[in-house]
């Protein structure tokens, strides 16, 4: 089979051809970049595998290019990287790789395309095509990967454990490209990662969240959260997921399965937004239910408190699986505490002071919390979805009506600390933040409109109640 390039990296791929030439060595486009070519699925990283010294070939191919200097060089890894247009170019040297039982680090010798490809992960990954003129565009396929990507498989080229004892990464690689591409892994190497999930421990969680955001991130989630559940990978990573599954049952009553539920969440959400943390906040919105379940005769099973307990345990969490302890984490953390909200507000009389201490307490991310709460409606019962389903647009609409009115969402109080002092000729004290929080109850509480004026005026006789006399500031 003959690989066509596109026409607008014809020129490209004929200049590297050229300068392997020159060169007299063989070079070759491989991977990721021939993958997602033949299966029409847009690619920008282009890695390139030349036989011989990988650094020297991208510094002559930049010279070529008129792109002298800019070459990128990772000497530790004997690999460097240029970016051309809209592409970023990975030169490295064809080798082979041999591992020690302890690390996930190779020991690393020059070797032929044939040794470069035997070290790839799966079969679809191991393509490669020729880029020097005599052969051009020829592909070199010596494990049926291109049989396998038409037939939608994951496989080893090698024997599974082997590769996946040598790298355990991959394990979770396998995973996440079936995840994303729709397709299945192959009976024997599924088999080879059961075998092999003990290996997995010797993975650093920084890598390991790389790939489980991809997983993350894809079309349809469940699929591939489920599928490391089945390969025994998730309790590794994230055993506070894994133990959701299950229903408990007494006296011929039982809840619904929280790890399946949480999965139809995380799909529910997942069709409305590829936002990363947003699909974050679905996977751990119930994550402490286990904690909080309990049985009582009158109420039947009960998860008291867990949007609380959850909110507790997304640092931690984050913490461990190396996610960001910044905005991203307080955004999730956030989205955990109030999940409930929206939902408790169907079930009864919607106030006006309700829906102001929602947007009061979600602030700009109203939207998002209420996107995620749609999603969290799964219940097989069709009629009670309908009615949940119902009620949630009136909260919709209430909360848009009384944000037009009241301006609550990220709320500034009208009156500050500064303005209260001055006018009892306080210093910073506690009666001080007695006040403010009095004035902002009042707001809530729709007692007083949020305006300046009114505020004043109450704060004034607030401070009367307390024995504070107001001073003349002229």
């Amino acid at each position: 089979m003959t690989f066509r390039f596109l026409d607008n990296e014809k020129a490209l791929f004929e200049t590297l051809g050229a300068v392997a030439d020159s060169m007299n060595i063989l070079a070759f486009v491989v991977g990721g970049f021939v993958r997602d070519r033949l299966i029409d699925r847009e690619t920008q990283d282009i890695d390139i595998v030349c036989v011989g010294d990988g650094i020297k070939y991208a510094e002559e191919v930049s010279q070529a290019l008129g792109l002298s200097g800019k070459v990128v060089v990772f000497q530790r890894f004997g690999t460097a990287m240029l970016k051309y247009g809209s592409h970023e170019i990975e030169f490295v040297g064809a080798r082979k790789e041999s591992y020690s039982q302890d690390s996930r680090k190779p020991s690393v010798s020059p070797g032929t395309i044939e040794d470069d490809q035997n070290r790839r992960d799966f079969t679809i990954n191991a393509l490669a095509v020729s880029i020097n003129s005599a052969s051009y565009g020829e592909l070199v396929d010596p494990f049926g990967g291109l049989s396998h990507l038409e037939a939608g498989v994951i496989r080893t080229p090698m024997d599974p454990d082997l590769t996946f004892s040598d790298d355990p990464l991959r394990m979770i690689r396998a995973v996440r490209f079936a995840t994303q591409l729709g397709f299945h892994i192959h009976d024997e190497t599924l088999a080879g990662i059961k075998r092999n999930k003990e290996r997995f421990q010797i993975v650093s969680a920084e890598r390991i969240i790389t790939e489980l955001n991809k997983i993350v991130l894809a079309p349809k989630p469940s699929t591939g959260l489920d599928l490391l559940s089945r390969v025994g990978l998730l309790n590794y990573i994230l055993p506070e997921f894994e133990n959701l599954r299950g229903v408990s049952r007494i006296n011929g009553n039982g809840h619904k399965d929280n790890y399946y539920h949480t999965l139809k969440v995380l799909d529910n959400l997942s069709a409305e937004t590829d936002d990363l943390w947003l699909r974050w906040s679905a996977i751990l919105h119930d994550i402490a239910k286990p904690h909080t379940k309990k049985y009582t005769e009158d109420h039947g099973w009960t998860f008291h408190g867990h949007e609380v307990v959850g909110a507790r345990l997304v640092p931690k969490l984050f913490k461990r699986l190396r996610l960001p302890l910044d905005s991203k984490m307080k955004y999730v953390q956030k989205l955990v505490r109030l999940h409930l909200r929206p939902i408790s507000l169907t079930n009864e009389n919607i106030t006006d002071s309700a829906v102001r201490r929602l947007l009061f307490d979600a602030g700009d991310d109203i939207d998002d919390l209420m996107m995620l709460c749609r999603a969290d409606i799964t219940s097989k019962n069709e009629s009670k979805v309908t009615r949940i389903l119902n009620n949630y647009e009136l909260v919709k609409e209430k909360l848009t009506e009384v944000e037009e009115n009241d301006k609550i969402r990220n709320w500034q109080p009208p009156i500050t600390g500064e303005m209260i002092m001055q006018r009892f000729d306080l210093k910073p004290s506690r009666v001080v933040g007695d006040i403010k929080n009095s004035i902002r109850e009042a707001i809530l509480d729709g007692v007083i409109p949020n305006e300046q004026d009114a505020a004043y005026s109450y704060m004034i006789e607030e401070g009367k109640k307390l024995g504070l006399q107001p001073v003349d500031i002229g």
